[in-house]
């Protein structure tokens, strides 16, 4: 694009042009042109946005929670709205092939509906007599200003999903460091939420440098953050957060694997693979990047994900026969391409080879085509480490029990599912993986928004998930207040009321 658009930030409901004299470059990774530029944020930018969110907070959280809900509702019948518009911008600015970043928008408003209920969900508790005349009332209240680091993967779900509507409808206020290479969707969305009546500061968006985004670690006026990325910077922003007595969720890397028994049907179950392994162009956390297949049927299910795989077509993203997209830069391209090579290098068995793939018209893409791997053994790396692209790794096991070792000797436990007809082994399997969402002959399974986004090991640092009551408990804080009322009679003792808690 020989033109590309020169993005602003947005702090206290204005759009304002950066004074940095430096920009990054986003991408349409479906033909490799820049389409805009996204300012790298002074310090002093991001302390005004903060500024900007902390002045709103206290009249945001006196708003009623019936009041914060009704932005909300307008704020879901908009994205509905403009579905085909968010559609393509996340297309175009990350690469999602049309129907998966359709997904993505439609990740985004689930939790907006689910936060839309707010006024039950931030219900407290409530007990009379706790002692003989005493009542104790626990209610939730929000904190301040938190802040968002956002990843590239998911430009409207995690962002404008995970970590805003739940967040300020609690009544909080929020700094979002949209991702540099995916930017536009989430900004569009801040427009959106401005048509909806959201009062100006509430949400706050700035794209800087990890430098300038530290600030967010030791700001005192910010009371949590919500990150999602890579388990080296997951576990360090954790550290660093918590040591200055924030909250912090981590969401962080993972390898997810899936245990195929002998009894599972191997179309169905092929097919299930191929959406999870290959979706997204493999750049979700909750990708399926391992399948741990039972000797007796593995040779006849990696022919038929083989068979299935070379039928997927590739091409741009907002083309909506595309079944596979690009993946989000050069870099990351070549940093795949790297990783095919080691898995290789390291003794695996290349069955399908993505990495020479060309779409006609788009040269420049960054175009990679299904790459499977087979025979991958303990102790390869490419088997262990996330990858983040189109590439899937098969490990052969002789049992259920072997299968499950397997698995849970990986350091991710973010997601694991058993594809099987046999009920005991799929009751053993939810009992005992270390995974924290589990499917059961699902490949993708992540819960509705009213359920918590659950990794556990090294794909989560922290105490309280996204979504669901775990999101609603980390926007919040309770307040226990205890109340004695006296008659006339009592009010003429002169004793000390000393009361220790006794019935």
């Amino acid at each position: 694009m020989k033109n590309p658009r020169k993005l602003k930030y947005f702090a206290g409901g204005k759009w304002i042009e950066s004074k940095s004299k430096e920009y990054m470059d986003v991408y349409d990774p479906s033909t490799g042109e820049v389409q805009a530029l996204a300012p790298r944020c002074t310090a002093e930018e991001v302390e005004h946005a903060i500024e900007c969110a902390k002045n709103a907070f206290p009249a945001w959280r006196d708003t009623p929670p019936l009041k914060r809900a009704q932005v909300l509702y307008r704020l879901r019948d908009l994205l509905i709205e403009h579905m085909d518009e968010l559609t393509h911008l996340v297309a175009s600015e990350n690469g999602k092939a049309w129907n998966e970043a359709k997904g993505d928008v439609l990740k985004a408003k689930e939790p907006t509906e689910v936060a839309c209920g707010i006024p039950s969900l931030m219900m407290g508790e409530s007990l009379m007599d706790t002692s003989s005349g005493y009542d104790t009332v626990l209610y939730r209240e929000p904190l301040g200003v938190f802040a968002g680091i956002v990843p590239f993967n998911f430009p409207a779900m995690i962002p404008m999903g995970w970590m805003t509507p739940i967040c300020i409808a609690c009544g909080n206020t929020i700094v979002l460091k949209a991702a540099s290479k995916t930017p536009m969707t989430c900004m569009r969305i801040a427009e959106l939420y401005q048509e909806a009546g959201l009062p100006d500061g509430v949400i706050n968006i700035v794209t800087c440098s990890r430098k300038e985004a530290d600030l967010f670690l030791s700001h005192p006026d910010i009371k949590g953050i919500t990150f999602v990325g890579t388990t080296r910077v997951g576990l360090s922003i954790y550290s660093k957060a918590a040591l200055n007595g924030k909250r912090v969720q981590a969401q962080c890397a993972a390898k997810n694997h899936a245990l195929v028994l002998e009894d599972a049907p191997i179309t169905r179950t092929a097919a299930g693979i191929i959406n999870s392994a290959f979706g997204c162009a493999g750049e979700r956390c909750m990708a399926l990047p391992v399948v741990v297949a039972q000797e007796s049927i593995a040779d006849e299910l990696v022919e038929e994900i083989v068979r299935l795989a070379k039928e997927l077509k590739i091409g741009p993203a907002w083309e909506k026969d595309t079944n596979l997209g690009p993946v989000i830069s050069a870099e990351h391209k070549k940093s795949v391409m790297n990783w095919i090579q080691k898995g290789i290098d390291e003794g695996a068995e290349i069955v399908l080879d993505g990495r020479n793939v060309t779409v006609e018209g788009y040269e420049n893409g960054f175009y990679l085509g299904p790459t499977i791997l087979d025979h991958v053994e303990p102790g390869m790396s490419v088997g262990e480490e996330e990858i983040f692209g189109p590439v899937l790794c098969i490990k052969r096991v002789k049992n259920f029990e072997e299968g499950i070792n397997v698995m849970n000797a990986n350091p991710y436990a973010n997601g694991s599912i058993i594809f099987t007809q046999n009920g005991y082994y799929s009751r053993e399997f939810a009992k005992r993986t270390h995974g924290g969402m589990v499917g059961i002959n699902v490949g993708i399974p992540v819960p509705v928004g009213v359920f918590p986004f659950s990794g556990h090991k090294n794909s989560f640092f922290g105490d309280l998930h996204c979504l669901g009551k775990d999101g609603v408990r980390f926007y919040t804080e309770s307040k226990c207040v205890t109340t004695r009322w006296f008659d006339e009679e009592e009010m003429k003792r002169e004793a000390v009321d000393t009361w220790d808690g006794t019935i």
